[in-house]
């Protein structure tokens, strides 16, 4: 016999004998790289705790605190809570060209497909899937619910992207509250036009 063959006849024997030594217990993983990563030290949300007293990981909040970046809404989602923030709520941002840029870019990335690049209610969205009464910001169009859509005030613009209205769904886990505030102002610019 040849080198060769006795080399590679020593592999195979090797290999099936590494293979059948590896299927000895059923239990074993193997050798485990960095068991850290396979083994976390921290306890997971649902399971048992023996840290509290009342034995589980996920504790309720303490009262009256809120996550971190959290701001409250406090107007309700129905038409006193509509009409009192077109009242109570101003904008707190400035009137920036920066801001004005940002409004733009998240009406375009949010808004547009309904609404319009322009805020005509004409978007691509309107026109391939043929469904009306999405509104224009600008000329004399009502709103559903009262006066020109161009005569809304930014508390009610506000309002209908945190809530949603009719057939647009609310937009607040979708934006911060100062985008909201950012497509407001771009919102209101596109009420100017004609």
């Amino acid at each position: 016999m040849n080198k060769n063959k006795i080399v590679a006849a020593s592999f195979v024997v090797l290999a099936i004998a590494a293979t059948l030594s590896a299927c000895n217990d059923n239990k074993s993983t193997g050798l485990e790289y960095a068991r850290n990563m396979y083994d976390p030290i921290a306890y997971n949300p649902d399971q048992p705790n023996k840290n509290f007293a009342n034995g589980q990981t996920a504790q309720t909040p303490p009262p009256n605190t809120d996550p971190i970046g959290f701001v409250k809404y406090e107007y309700a989602n129905n038409k006193e809570g509509y009409e009192a923030a077109g009242k109570n709520l101003k904008n707190p941002l400035p009137k920036t060209p920066q801001n004005l840029l940002s409004g733009k870019h998240y009406f375009t990335v949010f808004c547009s497909p309904c609404h319009g690049e322009n805020g005509d209610g004409k978007g691509h969205l309107v026109q391939i899937e043929k469904f009306s009464g999405v509104p224009a910001y600008h000329g004399d169009q009502a709103s559903s619910r009262g006066g020109l859509m161009k005569d809304l005030t930014e508390g009610k613009i506000y309002h209908t992207i945190m809530y949603g209205l009719n057939n647009m769904g609310s937009h607040a886990s979708q934006l911060t509250p100062d985008q909201r505030w950012k497509v407001v102002m771009y919102v209101q610019q596109l009420q100017q036009l004609k």
